[in-house]
């Protein structure tokens, strides 16, 4: 099977990614709005580190994850893991989120069910939610650029995908903030889904080189399937040979793409923007699909949102489940949140 639905992803990708003349002169034409974000972007910064604006302590022990890039580089599941890390060691976790959209708050919710999950743009009301519901510690998903919070273990996740973008700023570019920003972080986490171990480890040497802080290196890989509405459980292996309709609805479609190509599977790519609020019509389109291919096949992010509406009528998709996998530098992470999980640091 071959060809995409919606790909509205591949003019960015271009954009973002390609070295051919036509692309590089397209990000010329877009330098003054680079340069413009950037500005703004170093002065807001600026404004926090002279106290021109203010800095909030929350009532919690908290944990910051975020990223530098537009999207795509593992930031919720990292989230996730920390929260499934606390609640696993008995500490209720809080998830707090800016709110904008509503996936990663049900993944959230899926994912970790004893974390109290508030999604909230004022985090200083969202933290006092999530105190008076019993959680102990906090984790802010997407935060690394709230400078109006204090943050006790700030960590930064960086994709080993993003080494094939350009390092330009946004819109001409991938970019929120430049390498410099690193600086701010406690610990980095370099992600790579699709990206080699060579590659990953190459993006850590490079951030050493940049910043003296703790490295670690996860591979966020597809580990097994469940069934959207069943819940079954089945392997990544039975896959193979079969037709597949691989649909997405996130920032980085090709690495979900490509997970599922590695599983030896025929695919076919039906992609929606990220964020994508599925209409009655894409339902219908993903059910049709389901009917006339062996297997339809989506993310975690995008199962929360089509669990509920589902026909019955049409065989259910199978949710690829990411495995997070730490390859170097977990011992040192997982020392740092048991550090700020202590009693004496829940008490503040």
């Amino acid at each position: 099977m071959a060809g995409r639905r919606g790909d509205s992803h591949r003019l960015i990708r271009w954009l973002w990614t390609s070295r051919r003349l036509d692309a590089r002169l397209a990000r010329a034409a877009l330098l003054p709005a680079a340069g413009l974000w950037r500005a703004g972007m170093g002065m807001r910064e600026l404004s926090f580190r002279q106290g021109w604006r203010a800095t909030h302590s929350l009532p919690l022990p908290l944990v910051a994850v975020g990223n530098l890039t537009v999207g795509g580089s593992g930031k919720t599941p990292i989230a996730s893991w920390i929260a499934r890390h606390f609640a696993a060691g008995g500490v209720r976790p809080g998830i707090l989120l800016r709110g904008y959209g509503s996936d990663e708050v049900l993944v959230h919710r899926h994912d970790v069910p004893e974390a109290v999950v508030v999604a909230d743009p004022d985090r200083v009301a969202g933290a006092a939610r999530a105190a008076a519901e019993g959680a102990e510690v906090l984790v802010l998903d997407d935060a690394f650029q709230r400078l109006d919070v204090r943050r006790d273990l700030n960590v930064l996740v960086v994709s080993a995908e993003t080494t094939r973008a350009v390092r330009w700023p946004l819109p001409a570019g991938p970019w929120r903030e430049g390498w410099h920003a690193m600086s701010r972080a406690d610990f980095v986490i370099v992600t790579r889904k699709r990206a080699s171990a060579e590659a990953a480890a190459g993006l850590a040497s490079a951030i050493r080189a940049e910043v003296s802080v703790p490295i670690a290196i996860v591979h966020l890989g597809l580990h097994h399937l469940e069934g959207l509405v069943s819940g079954t459980r089945r392997g990544v292996e039975e896959l193979r040979g079969l037709r597949v309709v691989a649909a997405s609805a996130i920032a980085d479609p090709d690495a979900f793409v490509a997970q599922v190509k590695g599983t030896g599977a025929q695919v076919q790519v039906a992609t929606w923007r990220d964020h994508h609020d599925f209409r009655d019509e894409d339902l219908a389109w993903l059910a049709r699909a389901a009917r006339k291919a062996d297997q339809v096949v989506v993310t975690a992010k995008d199962a929360v949102k089509l669990r509920d509406r589902w026909p019955a009528s049409a065989p259910e998709p199978m949710v690829a489940i990411l495995d997070v996998r730490f390859e170097t530098g977990g011992d040192a992470f997982v020392a740092a949140l048991d550090a700020l999980a202590a009693p004496g640091k829940r008490s503040h």
